[in-house]
């Protein structure tokens, strides 16, 4: 095996470790890494508690869900979304068992190309896992658009609460967005090597501001009663079923969920990734889900008046909820900073997961200006360029909130659609190994080059065996499948053209484009994960 040497050994020292053990405990992690064709460059600086907190913050389900609560709302109803968000936990925790095991074989940043091009028919590796690439970048890149405008628009949200009298313009929620995206920035770049203790406090914070607005919402508002809770259902959208109104609303739910594959893209700096990397991903739904449906059950019961939450001027009905609820513009007013305070958080971690995704895709030589952007500092071991490059792309696309807040809606569903995608194509894959029989048993021995187009495929450490892992992966597949294909749809079934819902075309347009990119120019230069080192 190739001799690596690691030019920080103390940096991974850790409390009650001695020198000698941080290193063999960094040196297994880069071997695991080296097993892959992979270079270790990035510094693993993040452990469980805060890879943990990292991904919690980034689904950030409960407060995610109150910023988008009201599509399953006119689409389902108060019971239509109950059991929407039930359907989606169950559905996104077994799509992360799969994401899990595939993050256990190749705890790579790339994610789900890398394990596409390992799992994939050796004569169709190379454009499945270039596609697939295409359809990560673009979820990622729009999701953390999506998260920098809501948490923009929410704190113009309460700025239009607590001053009853100002004139909100849609470009003064644009330059907010900016905003919040300079504060991302330079966090990542100038507080990077803070950003693992950062995310264990604001784990902290998610888990007590949970409790620290459901508690005197719940107590200090009137409720309803159960059957309006769990057996009203609606169908505002006007669809020929409710049960089609219902499958809609449902994908605001999904989106509560969407970016659970964000540690995988940060596994080159996690300590002891094969593990910590499915261990976060699980823990991490299932804290979500808890106080994601938490969060649901408290606000339905709350709601007071849903006419006057709809149609509240803050373009947020939780925010009315609180207001509502508490009767008291400081009560509220403290409510919504916790939202605000994690919502920045959460585009910080965002921003952190993004560009590494898109590094790792450039560092394979699957984008345009591929050898610019899979640059890594050597000042700060970051990919500063992907950093600047991701920070820019959602800065432009905040400037379509000044035409058409709606259009802007349209990228939330592209990342819904984006990231989905990538993940069917693996999961599908993956499924097809398993039945077949195709991945070996965990061998932690063995020096050779495994889990590439062409190699031995290997299960990780975390895997699922037998008939329970083949229904766990089936389940995931079919879930997938139902919510790319409702992502698409508009809100109501006669939408206008301002209305309609248009994330299909800017889907099939970046489909397009990476296609007639990998026609004229991609199909020369990618060819899957680069081996970078040989054993």
């Amino acid at each position: 095996m190739v001799a690596y040497e690691l030019k920080n050994k103390a940096s991974v020292t850790t409390q009650g470790e001695h020198p000698a053990d941080a290193y063999s405990a960094a040196d297994r992690d880069n071997r695991q890494l080296q097993r892959l064709g992979k270079k270790p460059v990035l510094k693993r600086n993040f452990g469980i508690l805060s890879i943990l907190g990292f991904s919690c913050t980034i689904l950030g389900t409960w407060e995610g869900l109150l910023g988008t609560f009201v599509n399953p709302l006119q689409n389902g109803g108060s019971g239509g979304a109950v059991y929407a968000f039930i359907f989606a936990w169950v559905g996104t925790a077994c799509t992360f068992v799969v994401l899990g095991e595939l993050g256990s074989m190749a705890p790579t940043s790339g994610g789900q190309y890398h394990w596409c091009a390992m799992l994939a028919p050796i004569k169709q590796q190379k454009f499945l896992s270039y596609i697939t690439g295409w359809m990560a970048v673009m979820g990622w890149q729009t999701a953390f658009a999506s998260a920098s405008y809501l948490c923009g628009t929410e704190i113009q949200g309460t700025a239009i609460l607590a001053h009853k009298y100002y004139n909100a313009e849609a470009w003064h929620g644009t330059l907010i967005v900016w905003a919040a995206l300079v504060v991302s920035l330079l966090a990542n770049l100038i507080g990077g090597k803070f950003l693992p203790r950062l995310e264990a406090v604001i784990l902290v914070i998610h888990i007590i501001g949970f409790f620290g607005i459901l508690i005197p919402l719940t107590y200090m508002s009137e409720h309803k009663n159960t059957d309006e809770v769990f057996l009203q259902f609606l169908n505002s959208g006007e669809f020929p079923t409710q049960g089609l109104s219902w499958f809609v609303g449902m994908t605001s739910c999904a989106f509560a969920f969407a970016g659970g594959d964000a540690a995988v893209h940060m596994a080159e700096e996690v300590n002891n990734a094969t593990m910590v990397i499915p261990r976060a991903l699980l823990m991490s739904v299932g804290i979500n889900g808890c106080l994601g449906f938490g969060m649901l059950i408290g606000m339905l019961f709350c709601l007071g008046n849903m006419d006057d939450a709809l149609n509240t001027p803050t373009g947020y009905p939780f925010i009315e909820v609180f207001y509502q609820g508490t009767g008291s513009m400081s009560g509220s007013l403290t409510m919504c900073s916790i939202i605000l305070i994690i919502a920045v958080c959460s585009v910080v971690g965002l921003l952190a997961a993004t560009s590494r995704q898109f590094w790792s895709f450039a560092r394979d030589r699957g984008v345009p200006g591929w050898r610019m952007w899979s640059r890594v500092s050597p000042s700060n071991q970051l990919p500063m360029y992907s950093v600047l490059l991701t920070t820019t792309i959602s800065w432009l696309l905040a400037l379509i909130n000044i035409g058409s807040s709606v259009a802007l809606n349209d990228i939330l569903s592209m990342a819904v659609s984006g990231l989905y995608s990538s993940y069917l194509i693996v999961t599908i894959l993956l499924l097809v190994r398993r039945v077949k029989g195709d991945v070996a048993r965990y061998n932690d021995d063995e020096d050779e080059i495994i889990n590439l187009p062409g190699k031995k495929l290997v299960w990780g450490p975390f895997h699922v065996p037998g008939i329970w892992g083949i229904a766990v992966n089936s389940f995931a597949v079919i879930y997938i499948i139902i919510v790319i294909f409702f992502s698409f749809w508009p809100t109501a079934m006669n939408p206008s053209v301002t209305d309609m819902n248009y994330s299909v075309v800017g889907w099939g347009g970046v489909l397009f484009l990476a296609t007639l990119y990998y026609v004229v120019r991609a199909r020369h230069i990618y060819t899957g994960p680069v081996v970078e080192v040989s054993l």
